[in-house]
């Protein structure tokens, strides 16, 4: 963990980059649900950019999932990785040979101190600055890129205040830059099956979604690197859900979210904090500094949606107890309804009564194409390929100048559920509003579309 004198030299450079945004989630949640914006009279319509012909890369924190990016865009035709940043030089230097054992120049490698990153969003003729960092990071470097004219690409979450999420989205609108949210799960081969199934009508009216992270984590965050040199941290300050967009994206989709329908109100509650206390008490010493360590995230969180249509989705974050993977991944439908974990399938009409069917029997009938076309390339792509098309996505709608499948206002109604969550839980469940991100402009907007590679 870093120490306290570290914590604020980083609020000083945050502020230095940031005016200020985000400086909230690294101390109090500022998370007031009732946060009033001032917004332009006329926002700048978002949704598509100038095609280009080749997609210059700044990256920006290559631990694991950034090299697992990293190696993927080496891959996909057009685009080049021209600069590199991690607050590690070795890290760095590990990336340009990668890069250049490739085939490519030798990216430039930036890594003089944690906010290194300003300097080459400054110095560098980029298209798109793509960044997988510590949550605290992610504001400031997308913040940094879009004012400096260059497109960005985060990691989950986006943001986790209010604020943070209004200037994101004000930051896409005054500078006309793409600001995506990388949602690899978006991608799953259920989850695209899914919705193929949906667009089909197979399900009927979808009325009803879940989704949600459940991961036992107790080992990664109490890791001596990777994510348990930060991760654990939040669990010490903030009670909430704190990892929405994993279930919560793929469910969005299938319900029309930012284009016919949006999330209205959030109700979240916590159960008591205990996993992290017992995990450190039967892994480490007496008197180690693990044992010192207090936590206030209640170990399972639930959050109720309801929409603007009158739909509800139920949200689930739960990474401190012992239990397999699952991220639920339920669309109930008036026809018939998926449901993950295990993966099955009831249609009225087609399956017994009562009876489910195995998901991988309509694979043949509702694969989505993407899938079928990328399928080849993706194999040895993290998270099962879906980090591939995701990142095949993005370069593909960016050299074609259309519209990215998901787009900053997705992002942030993503990832503001946390701070809403936070919020209710602090007072008792009440029911928190979500800003409308788009200012209306969700009812006209168009639905997504079966895409192909």
């Amino acid at each position: 963990m870093t120490s306290s004198r570290d914590d604020l030299d980083r609020r000083e450079a945050l502020k230095l980059i940031a005016g200020g945004l985000g400086l909230a989630a690294l101390g109090e949640t500022g998370a007031c649900a009732h946060s009033v914006h001032a917004t332009s009279s006329e926002p700048r319509p978002f949704f598509a950019a100038p095609p280009i012909e080749t997609v210059r890369i700044g990256f920006v924190g290559v631990g694991g999932q950034g090299t697992a990016h990293v190696e993927n865009l080496l891959r996909i035709e057009g685009c080049v990785i021209k600069a590199v940043d991690d607050i590690v030089p070795e890290k760095v230097t590990r990336i340009q040979d990668l890069v250049e054992h490739a085939g490519f120049p030798r990216p430039t490698g930036y890594s003089r101190s944690p906010t290194d990153f300003v300097r080459m969003c400054e110095q560098e003729e980029l298209d798109l600055v793509f960044h997988a960092t510590p949550w605290e990071w992610h504001v400031p470097i997308c913040l940094a890129a879009m004012r400096n004219g260059k497109h960005t690409a985060t990691e989950v979450p986006a943001a986790y205040t209010v604020d943070d999420c209004w200037a994101l989205v004000e930051h896409a609108e005054k500078y006309g830059k793409h600001c995506v949210m990388m949602e690899n799960c978006t991608y799953g081969r259920m989850e695209m099956m899914v919705f193929n199934m949906v667009r089909q009508g197979v399900f009927g009216e979808i009325l009803h979604a879940e989704g949600g992270y459940m991961h036992d984590l107790r080992s990664i965050k109490f890791s001596s690197e990777g994510e348990g040199l930060w991760r654990r941290a939040h669990a010490m300050k903030r009670n909430g859900n704190l990892y929405p967009t994993h279930g919560l994206g793929p469910v969005a989709n299938c319900m029309d979210i930012n284009r016919g329908d949006r999330f209205a109100s959030l109700v979240s509650m916590s159960t008591p904090s205990r996993g992290l206390q017992l995990y450190a008490r039967e892994h480490f010493a007496e008197g180690s500094p693990q044992r010192q360590e207090q936590y206030v995230l209640g170990d399972v969180n639930v959050s109720l949606i309801k929409t603007a249509n009158g739909r509800t989705i139920c949200v689930s974050h739960d990474t401190n107890l012992p239990r397999p993977y699952s991220r639920v991944h339920i669309v109930q439908g008036t026809r018939g309804l998926f449901q993950g974990y295990p993966d099955r399938v009831y249609i009225e009409g087609r399956s017994k009564p009562d009876e489910w069917d195995p998901a991988e029997s309509y694979r043949a009938e509702f694969d989505h194409p993407l899938w079928k076309q990328i399928e080849e390339k993706s194999r040895g792509a993290g998270h099962g390929g879906m980090d591939y098309l995701e990142d095949y996505r993005l370069i593909k709608c960016l050299r074609e100048g259309v519209p990215t499948d998901m787009n900053v206002y997705d992002a942030v109604a993503l990832s503001v559920v946390t701070p809403l969550s936070e919020w209710s839980v602090a007072n008792g469940g009440r029911p928190a509003e979500f800003p409308d991100f788009t200012r209306g402009r969700w009812k006209t907007w168009p639905q997504l579309g079966i895409v192909t590679a």
